[in-house]
């Protein structure tokens, strides 16, 4: 695979938040939006968005507000409706309806966007072990792995047993180095990079209860070509999950990757990587005209 250059330029979310992204590939091509999980950032997604470039598309990784290097939202509104409202912000500037590629948070955020806009946003999406019916108990293991390092660590390796315990499918270990993307320092103690105020209310991934009708209005509205990628060892996206998603929506595609959890990316990029190239290929190319 050519190596693909990396751009990092800003965009402006909702209410003028300023959100980071990396952008590889020619600037004329067709945009893949990259919208990562609660507590990760734009690094997230391994090798994918250079494999999605250098197969001639635009990829997008961004950080999401709260996230990385974005900004933390002032008023503390990291509202399910606010990270879809900078998704749509996002997708209207970059010349053409995104493919939206979104894991758990990112995910839930893209179903929102596309599916409670009367206006076109996207022009395909993927949904990365996310889906409107996911099991609480794989939802909960989420909160208390981004509760855990909410008052920091005393080292980077600390953070590393930290993931290892939480991804023990992984065969490599974690390269505490590789970390300095996702944590900061100060005082002396190592933080993940995103703001705490995140975990208030109760939220992480999925829209709490009381607001599900809304997911169930937008994933009537949703039209375009979309894909589910779901880990095989995922205890957030079970089977329940995706008969449920089949009969809201029967033509979404389904792909199976073995050897991974709810953080598919990160556990089998490779495998990942070729799903979503051969849908953009199959699914999506046919349907922009170029």
């Amino acid at each position: 695979m050519v190596r693909v250059d990396v751009a990092t330029i800003n965009f402006k979310g909702f209410e003028g938040l300023n959100l980071v992204a990396d952008v590889r590939g020619d600037p004329q091509a067709w945009p893949v939006l990259f919208l990562h999980g609660g507590g990760q950032t734009r690094h997230a997604w391994g090798k994918t968005a250079e494999t999605v470039a250098s197969e001639g598309w635009r990829s997008v990784t961004l950080d999401l507000r709260g996230h990385g290097d974005s900004d933390w939202a002032e008023n503390g509104d990291y509202s399910f409706t606010a990270f879809g409202a900078d998704c749509i912000a996002v997708a209207d500037q970059l010349g053409h309806p995104p493919v939206l590629v979104g894991a758990s948070l990112g995910g839930m955020s893209a179903m929102l966007a596309e599916g409670t806009s009367d206006r076109t946003v996207s022009c395909g999406l993927v949904l990365v072990d996310i889906a409107p019916k996911t099991n609480p108990d794989g939802v909960q293991r989420v909160r208390r792995f981004m509760e855990s390092g909410v008052d920091g660590f005393d080292s980077l390796e600390e953070a590393a047993a930290a993931i290892a315990a939480y991804t023990p499918q992984r065969v490599r270990p974690v390269n505490p180095a590789g970390l300095m993307k996702v944590l900061r320092e100060r005082d002396g103690r190592w933080y993940w990079h995103w703001d705490p105020k995140l975990l208030n209310l109760g939220r992480t991934e999925v829209l709490p209860r009381e607001y599900g009708g809304l997911l169930d209005v937008a994933m009537e509205n949703i039209h375009v070509p979309t894909m589910l990628v779901r880990g095989l060892l995922s205890d957030v996206i079970t089977q329940d999950g995706v008969d449920d998603l089949l009969a809201r929506k029967p033509d979404v595609d389904v792909v199976e990757i073995k050897g991974a959890a709810h953080m598919i990316a990160g556990d089998q990029n490779d495998a990942f990587s070729a799903a979503v190239v051969t849908f953009l290929r199959e699914r999506i190319r046919p349907t922009i005209g170029s």
